[in-house]
């Protein structure tokens, strides 16, 4: 194998693991945001934090962990529409969405190799 092949092949490897990863990221909270709008009838929302009960402002925090790059696309498509917002604006709520997909993809993915590993 050829040192250029080689590089090629690692850095291949490497691209596809986080596109895999950041789709798995958004896909998870695509799944977390309408479970949760489906038990509740109300969309999730960082408002979750701002329960007047301690326990359960809490207990949102590992949820919107995970559901946050979808509430952050939702919400940055709506204020779109609504108030007009620029592409800027967009442009960086998409890279701010994308990176925390990214990184809770990987987490999730990690869970499961973990997971994998205990089981086989």
């Amino acid at each position: 194998m050829t040192p250029e092949a080689l590089v090629f092949s690692l850095i291949w490897s490497d691209s596809v693991r986080s596109l895999l990863d950041l789709a798995l990221g958004f896909a998870v909270a695509g799944m977390l945001c309408s479970g949760y709008q489906l038990l509740t009838m109300q969309p999730a929302s960082f408002r979750l934090l701002n329960e007047p009960e301690r326990n359960r402002a809490l207990a949102a925090v590992p949820f919107l962990l995970f559901a946050a790059p979808f509430i952050i696309i939702r919400n940055t498509i709506r204020g779109a529409r609504i108030e007009g917002r620029s592409f800027g604006f967009a442009a960086l709520a998409a890279f701010l969405a994308g990176f925390w997909s990214l990184m809770s993809g990987t987490v999730v993915a990690s869970a499961f190799q973990a997971v994998g590993r205990l089981v086989a």
